[in-house]
């Protein structure tokens, strides 16, 4: 992989983040007035593009699919602290918010960035070529856990409304843990080869063509600076998020899109990665870090928020409406027509771009 810092230089990647969490720990907690939200989104936006710049530092030390995986896990465990966190401060009118972010990081992943990697990957070369077993099996393990998590609460009758009585939660983050653990496993160790890039003839490419990887104290350093920089993104999304809820309340926009914004802001760092990749016909990196994401989100969010319910008041609701529902299915099913080939055209971009469009606008007009 690259490991080109881009539009900020080498010391900005370092200096950035620090400076997010200097103004981070300055903002935290307090009203801010407009010109200081301005300063923090723009440090915001500096800390995302220092977490791509180490994100693809430690991918090219470690190798694949082992860096896309740092990345994904990375991002996911600070989102759920997020959700955590703002859930416990703001009473019962978060008490969707862990469906509404989890749900928006799953369209988000398997629509956007999967739709922007496969339209730039089809762009440069006709085709965009990636492992089909590898993808397959991705699309089979989110749904799998988006069902049960996002769906089943819908449908179950122990407890009225779409949430889970105390044992249903319990198993089904026992279950998301097990069904996430069984994916890195299949990901990381047994079927390793499945989640490497491929030429477009279907070769597999299992080094990157780089002539100087980075040294064992660079990785250590850009695996500390991704930690650092993404504490800022989503500590520094936590302290304009009041700014953010106040403007989608002022628009008259349904409270939901919150939690498509707040998950729009988290994965911002694995966006521009996907990207990145895909600009340089890495498209199953691409897809590795929009799948992983996804399942992460599901399998890490869902026992976090179990533990959390603990002690947290308030309703829980995990259940998706009809049209959120109709949304899954689609993706899912155009996903696997999509990806069961290997090789995707501008056309499958494009469809998964447009459901991400349709989700957003069905976020703004219910």
């Amino acid at each position: 992989m690259a490991s080109q810092p881009g539009p900020l230089t080498k010391v900005g990647t370092i200096v950035v983040p620090l400076l997010a969490v200097v103004v981070l720990v300055f903002t935290w907690g307090r009203d801010l007035p407009g010109p200081v939200v301005v300063l923090v989104a723009v440090v915001l936006a500096g800390a995302v593009l220092s977490a791509v710049h180490h994100a693809e530092v430690v991918a090219h030390k470690v190798g694949e699919p082992f860096g896309s995986l740092v990345l994904a896990v990375a991002v996911t465990v600070i989102e759920v602290a997020l959700i955590v966190t703002l859930m416990a401060d703001g009473g019962a009118k978060t008490s969707s918010l862990a469906r509404d972010t989890v749900f928006a990081a799953v369209m988000i992943t398997c629509n956007g960035i999967v739709g922007l990697a496969l339209l730039v990957g089809a762009w440069r070369g006709g085709v965009a070529p990636f492992s089909t077993e590898g993808t397959v099996a991705a699309i089979a393990t989110m749904a799998t856990l988006a069902t049960l998590s996002l769906v089943l609460p819908t449908f179950t009758t122990s407890k009225p409304g779409p949430e889970f009585t105390g044992a249903q939660l319990a198993f089904a983050a026992v279950v998301s843990l097990a069904v996430y653990g069984l994916f890195v496993a299949m990901q990381t160790v047994r079927h390793r080869e499945y989640f490497l890039p491929v030429t477009r003839d279907g070769e597999v490419l299992d080094e990157e063509d780089i002539a100087h990887p980075p040294s064992d104290k660079e990785a250590l350093l850009s695996l500390g600076m991704l930690l650092i920089a993404l504490v800022a993104v989503v500590g520094d999304t936590k302290t304009i998020s009041p700014v953010i809820e106040s403007g989608v309340e002022a628009a008259g926009l349904p409270q939901a899109f919150v939690g498509v914004i707040i998950a729009l802001m988290v994965l911002l760092p694995e966006t521009l990665a996907a990207h990145r990749s895909a600009l340089r016909d890495r498209t199953q990196i691409s897809l590795n870090l929009a799948h992983g994401s996804a399942i992460a989100s599901i399998g890490l969010t869902i026992p976090a928020i179990a533990i959390a319910s603990i002690w947290m008041e308030g309703p829980l609701v995990l259940g998706l409406g009809p049209t959120h529902m109709v949304m899954l299915a689609l993706t899912v099913v155009v996903s696997i027509l999509t990806l069961v080939t290997g090789r995707a055209t501008l056309l499958q971009g494009g469809l998964h771009l447009v459901l991400f469009a349709s989700f957003v606008f069905l976020a703004i007009s219910p």
